[in-house]
């Protein structure tokens, strides 16, 4: 058993397959006795899930600054609330998403300065970084074939803005290897989930 709780987080565009992996994992460590917490961003129980709904359903124009303080907004609240006790009593955090998703969305995609953005995750997180961090990595194209036609705003904005998204994730990758691992997700999901429990057996 680990000693001490974990915060694992789950990247990649929309429609990488990551929500599928994170249940795959949930379900691993479970099996092997640890104690787990499913979050995600935006969203997380209580006053994310009333955040998440105007990120994903207001049907006005949102600014791209106001769309990056709603996501911050949400991100203080669920650190504080959900993954640092969970974390703190020893429980393995897995969530659908974190800061490195402001970073490739709202920084890459949208053009938000992003050295900006990351003073103000800092802000929003209290200086917390996930332990580890999975980015599936896939083409768009087969993404966006994945999410299907009923899309959400952000779901919408087109492949244009998702290769600067993906783009956005290989960077923060480069940049942080020992903790953002690279899976490629243009795979089956057995081999994938292989070897992502491959590399948690490594750490806990």
């Amino acid at each position: 058993m680990a000693n001490k709780g974990l915060f694992i987080t789950f990247e990649g565009v929309d429609g990488c397959g990551k929500t599928t992996q994170l249940k795959l994992l949930s379900e691993y460590l479970k099996n092997h006795g640890y104690e787990i917490v499913i979050t995600r961003e935006p969203g997380a129980k209580g006053l994310g899930e009333k955040i998440r709904e105007i990120l994903l359903h207001y049907d006005g124009e949102v600014s791209s600054r106001a769309e990056s303080f709603l996501f911050l907004a949400d991100r203080a609240q669920h650190i504080d609330k959900i993954v640092n006790p969970a974390v703190e009593s020893g429980k393995i955090v897995l969530c659908d998403r974190h800061t490195d998703s402001t970073i490739a969305y709202q920084g890459y995609g949208r053009g938000v300065d992003i050295e900006q953005l990351s003073v103000l995750n800092l802000l929003a997180t209290d200086g917390k970084k996930p332990d580890l961090t999975f980015v599936f990595d896939i083409d768009v194209e087969t993404s966006m074939s994945r999410v299907g036609a009923e899309m959400d705003r952000m779901e919408s904005s087109g492949i244009e803005f998702f290769n600067k998204v993906r783009n956005g994730y290989l960077d923060i990758a480069k940049n942080e290897p020992e903790r953002v691992k690279v899976i490629n997700a243009n795979r089956t999901v057995t081999d994938i989930s292989k070897e992502v429990v491959s590399i948690i057996s490594e750490i806990i």
